[in-house]
């Protein structure tokens, strides 16, 4: 991500107007307009200290694992810092609009672009594969059919983020399958990491109003090849309150 779009992306997660931005933090408005635009450049001190003040890291950190470029090129995802120093991916497109009517199918063809690719745990070194089996689990699972509202539309989005969420994720934990159903695609346990991530909420003139944040459980399968898949997203819960909001 280039400074200009930093500078943008700040302001963004502040919710503020260019004007009230610029009332704030002392820059005049014309200044910040051309920084945003790319007409000039901030100085990257500037970058930094607004960052403070804003209670964010304005440093991108990229997936680890082997994303192709198609599927990088393709999102507008990066991941921060909280004011607590906690990692949060943000994402910033929405690309299931209707919470009231998910098409699913839609969010099932979407995660097809993971499949075979492979993304690292930055806190305990896994490697955690995607395979056939994702999309239709996370589109058509019990849990996914029970969403409703804000927090389907938040499953929905998060596949942008499939990667970064796989990277940030922590406090893993480890429990035996018990289900026969999964003798073989679980044969050596289950694991649970927790995460979090952002989502872009639009006013109707389409400009950014504020992020929502939410905490998500990481369902992760030991295959009898001894390799790691992301089997779904649960638990999905909105916080309710952060440095985002």
């Amino acid at each position: 991500m280039n400074i200009s779009n930093k500078m943008k992306e700040i302001r963004a997660i502040t919710g503020l107007t260019r004007k009230d931005f610029s009332d704030k933090y002392g820059i005049p408005l014309r200044t910040l307009e051309e920084w945003e635009a790319g007409r000039r450049i901030p100085p990257e001190y500037v970058i930094r200290m607004l960052a403070y003040y804003v209670g964010v890291s304005a440093i991108v950190e990229q997936a680890d694992g082997n994303t192709s470029e198609e599927i990088k090129n393709s999102r507008n995802i990066n991941i921060i810092r909280d004011i607590e120093n906690r990692k949060i991916v943000v994402i910033h497109d929405i690309i299931f609009k209707n919470k009231q009517n998910i098409k699913w199918d839609e969010v099932e063809q979407y995660l097809e672009q993971y499949i075979n690719e492979f993304y690292t745990i930055a806190e305990d070194g896994e490697k955690i594969y995607i395979g056939r089996d994702l999309p239709d689990e996370y589109a058509h699972s019990q849990y996914t059919a029970r969403l409703k509202g804000s927090v389907a539309k938040a499953k929905a989005n998060a596949v942008q983020a499939v990667p970064e969420l796989i990277q940030i994720s922590e406090n893993g934990s480890y429990i035996e399958n018990k289900n026969q159903k999964h003798n073989l695609d679980a044969k050596y346990g289950w694991y649970r990491y927790d995460s979090r991530f952002a989502i872009a909420i639009y006013n109707n003139d389409n400009e950014v109003e504020r992020y929502n944040v939410y905490k998500v459980r990481m369902i992760i399968r030991c295959d009898a090849d001894g390799k790691k898949y992301l089997y779904d997203m649960i638990n999905i819960k909105k916080e309710p309150s952060t440095p985002l909001g």
